[in-house]
């Protein structure tokens, strides 16, 4: 090979000058036909000069084929598109499927093209779950703010925070050059069902703190900083979990690490829009408990009140029965044992179901 790209080259030689014009000269020795490639000199050998085709035989040909492609029994040419690493599926599918109609009608009638895959389609899919889930999750927890707390105005609290904080996942993943596919959208939905919980958990402390009468200012305060350090220790405990994959390396990084990222990103502002936007709405939408409250009118604030008061009971009714048990230290210990054993071999059964012995 160094041979014949030593004497396959093109190269300036000078110039001529003739009559009035000076021309460029160009040393052409690249072969025209295929012989003058075989007859290319490899190597000198005493007297002897070793060809190109005394070694091995150049002609006009292909690769030898390796496989055939069929298409409803009849031949065909399987053309596939790969994107680059910082393209988006969804970009690239649609621009193919744009350029085909003026492509096709260049083609020769008798040539037909058909689209055999599509990964847009699992994209689109995943696009569809991580929607879904959101969805899912506001859905439950405005049944669960309103039944608990019976405010609509703490519900759309809730709702607001929950795309607010997949966007700005969604956001940061933009600068970091990563693309919505199908580790990032699995991240997201993996997020979406604990999203929720910081917002929550500061509605409902801060719900509290008005219940008991303090002045809306002071209450959304002392509320929102009661448990800014408990969420930040459940924020930081989720993320640490996902640390890990950034030290995976070969594929397993590049497949993981957009997961990883978009966990921990929406952890993070979901916290962040805890600790700023929701006491913000909380301040504006919110009302202090009045003192004397008039009589519900409403067929929903009735029912919600009675299940306060059966809540009520029954969270009293437990604490009682948590009492007694405790109480009678050596049967509570003893259950707990006998369960925990039961457990134990409940799994050492299912996993020698899984996993026989071959005697």
């Amino acid at each position: 090979m160094n041979a014949v790209d030593a004497q396959n080259v093109i190269a300036p030689s000078g110039t001529a000058k003739i009559g009035q014009f000076e021309y460029d000269i160009a040393t052409n020795s690249a072969p025209r036909t295929i012989e003058e490639l075989n007859n290319l000199p490899v190597k000198v050998v005493g007297n002897s000069t070793i060809y190109v085709r005394d070694v091995s035989h150049v002609s006009d040909g292909f690769i030898p084929q390796t496989n055939i492609v069929r298409q409803d029994g009849r031949r065909g040419v399987l053309t596939t598109v790969i994107k680059d690493g910082d393209a988006s599926t969804l970009s690239v599918v649609q621009g193919i499927r744009t350029l085909l109609p003026p492509v096709q009608q260049t083609l020769p009638p008798q040539l037909k093209t058909q689209q055999l895959a599509d990964q847009s389609v699992f994209v689109r899919a995943a696009v569809s779950g991580v929607i879904r889930e959101a969805a899912i999750a506001a859905v439950l927890t405005a049944l669960m703010i309103l039944v608990f707390l019976g405010s609509w105005r703490s519900t759309v609290i809730i709702v607001v925070s929950i795309p607010l904080a997949i966007l700005s996942s969604v956001i940061i993943l933009s600068f970091l050059h990563q693309t919505i596919n199908l580790m990032t959208l699995g991240g997201l939905a993996l997020a979406v069902g604990i999203l929720v919980d910081d917002a929550t958990v500061t509605i409902e402390n801060i719900s509290r703190h008005l219940e008991e009468g303090q002045p809306l200012h002071q209450g959304i305060l002392e509320g929102a900083a009661q448990i800014a350090v408990p969420a930040l220790v459940s924020t930081l405990c989720i993320c640490i979990v996902f640390l890990p994959m950034f030290s995976l390396g070969g594929v397993a990084h590049y497949l993981f690490q957009p997961l990883a990222e978009a966990v921990i990103f929406a952890m993070l502002a979901s916290y962040i829009l805890s600790r700023t936007l929701v006491p913000t709405l909380a301040m504006y939408l919110l009302k202090p408990r009045e003192e004397t409250p008039a009589p519900a009118r409403n067929s929903f604030t009735r029912a919600q009140k009675a299940f306060d008061r059966g809540f009520e009971a029954f969270r009293l009714r437990l604490s009682t029965v948590a009492d007694d048990v405790s109480e009678e230290k050596r049967c509570f210990c003893s259950g707990v044992c006998a369960g925990l054993f039961c457990r134990g071999r409940a799994r050492a059964v299912a996993w020698a179901g899984l996993f026989p012995e071959h005697r």
